[in-house]
């Protein structure tokens, strides 16, 4: 019988995190779960004793990160799986959304997940025992591939997040046996769409019936399209960290893949229409 994965799981107190916690434990895994409030994780420490260990950890504060990998390293010597799952959503039209509430968002949704990766591939490589690897799955969103309305500054962070995360992929060493992917939500009905969500007020300009925005507002405020349900999506994510040769991005949820697809069709003809525009655009030699 092969010998339980460590994962280590930022913001596991709530949403994915917590959902994925929970999964890895009933599959009999380990699991770090860090969060900035620890309390909120007591009653699945007191059901896992053994193979529950939980850390406070700011992802925005670098000394926690690493600290919870050296809680992670000097209880249980190694981690295999990083869930880097930590993160914040606001609301709000890009005009009149306050600056340093999408600053500190980046902090988090961006900043942090560079943290924790920078460490991740650390321990992966030089801490793990020979050949062990491990797996990096950092979080994204199906608005990280495609902007909307009110979401610009939380769709902007996730773009950033897909950039770093394919870049870090590209400069590792295979002979690291490190995977990395972008796990890519819809909406699924976690604290990340109602008390987790900071939402600004409608600006005067954006109040007029019919714009973009307010359609998105209204969706939110009512909760209809959000369907995915997050503990078949954390068994989901847990059946895809097995994986030998996991995707470089999992578009997950009915609607991410919708999303995915669309994008990548009108990828596709606007650069069929205009790539004769880039003819003879080259130095003469």
């Amino acid at each position: 019988m092969s010998q339980p994965r460590v994962w280590l799981i930022t913001g596991a107190s709530s949403g994915f995190g917590r959902a994925v916690t929970e999964v890895a434990l009933e599959q009999g895994e380990i699991v770090v779960g860090t969060a900035r409030r620890p309390a909120d994780l007591d009653d699945l420490a007191a059901k896992h004793p053994e193979n529950l260990l939980v850390v406070t950890c700011d992802v925005t504060k670098p000394d926690d990160v690493l600290s919870a990998f050296s809680s992670a390293i000097h209880k249980y010597g190694r981690v295999e799986v990083v869930f880097n799952n930590a993160g914040c959503l606001i609301v709000g039209e890009i005009e009149t959304t306050p600056e340093d509430a999408a600053r500190a968002l980046f902090e988090v949704n961006f900043w942090g997940v560079v943290a924790v990766s920078k460490e991740a591939v650390r321990v992966f490589r030089d801490v793990n025992p020979k050949n062990v690897g491990g797996r990096l799955l950092n979080v994204s969103s199906g608005l990280g591939l495609e902007g909307g309305p009110t979401f610009g500054i939380y769709s902007a962070s996730k773009h950033a997040v897909e950039g770093f995360t394919e870049s870090l992929r590209l400069e590792l060493n295979p002979a690291w046996n490190i995977q990395i992917s972008i796990i890519a939500p819809g909406a699924f009905k976690t604290s990340a769409h109602t008390t987790g969500a900071t939402i600004f007020p409608v600006p005067e300009a954006y109040e007029g019936e019919g714009l973009p925005s307010q359609a998105v507002r209204q969706w939110l405020a009512d909760g209809s399209g959000i369907r995915g349900d997050p503990v078949l999506g954390a068994r989901s994510i847990f059946k895809f960290s097995k994986l030998d040769s996991p995707a470089v991005r999992w578009a997950m949820g009915k609607d991410s893949v919708a999303g995915a697809r669309a994008k990548v069709r009108r990828i596709s003809e606007e650069t069929d229409e205009f790539a004769s525009w880039s003819d003879n655009l080259e130095l003469a030699v």
